[in-house]
């Protein structure tokens, strides 16, 4: 496993990887596991969408196991063993698809993801910072050894949670991003980004820091802390803009690629999308980075 974050250029993530399966005709509404579910029932889908996203232009895929955990599937009456190996496959899925100039991050959801009751996006579970480290222990120690280039701790809601996450990274000693959602320029749990991104300030495994599954307006007074409290590079993947409520998305869609040059200027280095991004944005999304990295090296020489 190695990666490293480019100075000197931008990296392209994917997009939002359920929405892509949803669109393709998988139904995922409702289940507990979430994508994780077609790790079981249909492992080509996941494939194919990730072959959709790097055709766009991606460069990282993130697997499908963000909401994957031994406790999901044991309540499925799948054992600790196959748990294992499903893990696996996330990863193995996505190295299928991966071609030559491609990473794969093995995606790591929060404790409140597994719940599938929304607690991802309030954090504050009542279980302490040992707790939540005993929890995602088994799951990362699985993850660090399938062949990922790098582990994707994504969506993360609060500091405590970001704390056991890079606690368990800096004894695994695996490269990894640490991502959170936020709303505004605070966690969702309501804490200062500025305290939020120190927890990953000194730790080298951690190759790059930033936030996901956010409103896109909300990216770059982020992009300014981050690089400001860490000194590391970027990643910024935010929703569409449109809101999730009642069941439903609605709402206008305020992802866009002209916001790309400005998170760019203020130091994000890898940029992709989440929830209702589809290949369509990343492929958007690409041509506008590669006219930022033609224009800073132009300037180089000149």
């Amino acid at each position: 496993m190695g990666f490293a974050v480019p100075d000197d250029t931008v990296l392209i993530a994917d997009g939002g990887l359920a929405t892509e399966l949803e669109a393709r005709g998988c139904d995922l509404a409702g289940d507990p596991l979430w994508s994780a579910r077609l790790l079981v029932d249909a492992p080509g889908a996941i494939t194919a969408a990730h072959r959709a996203f790097f055709a766009a232009g991606a460069q990282i895929a993130t697997t499908a196991g963000y909401q994957a955990s031994f406790e999901g599937f044991a309540a499925r009456g799948i054992g600790r063993a196959d748990a294992e190996m499903l893990l696996r496959r996330s990863v193995g899925l996505a190295r299928d698809a991966a071609g030559s100039g491609h990473w794969v991050a093995a995606s790591v959801g929060p404790y409140g993801a597994t719940r599938a009751d929304g607690s991802e996006y309030r954090g504050r579970y009542g279980l302490s910072v040992e707790q939540l480290m005993a929890w995602h222990r088994p799951r990362l120690e699985v993850l660090a050894d399938a062949g990922a280039d790098l582990l994707a701790l994504e969506t993360v809601p609060d500091i405590d949670e970001a704390a056991a996450l890079v606690g368990l990274i800096g004894e695994l000693q695996v490269p990894t991003w640490l991502s959170y959602t936020i709303k505004g320029t605070t966690t969702r749990a309501g804490q200062p980004l500025t305290e939020a991104f120190a927890v990953a300030a000194g730790v080298p495994q951690i190759v790059a820091v930033g936030v996901n599954c956010c409103a896109p307006a909300d990216v770059l007074p982020a992009v300014e802390i981050a690089r400001e409290v860490t000194g590391k590079p970027v990643i910024v993947y935010p929703n569409s803009g449109e809101r999730w409520a009642a069941g439903g998305w609605s709402g206008p869609v305020r992802f866009s690629p002209d916001l790309v040059p400005q998170w760019v200027t203020a130091g994000a280095r890898i940029v992709g999308g989440c929830c209702r991004v589809r290949p369509a944005d990343i492929r958007s999304l690409a041509t506008v980075v590669e006219a930022v990295d033609s224009a800073s090296t132009r300037q180089k020489f000149e």
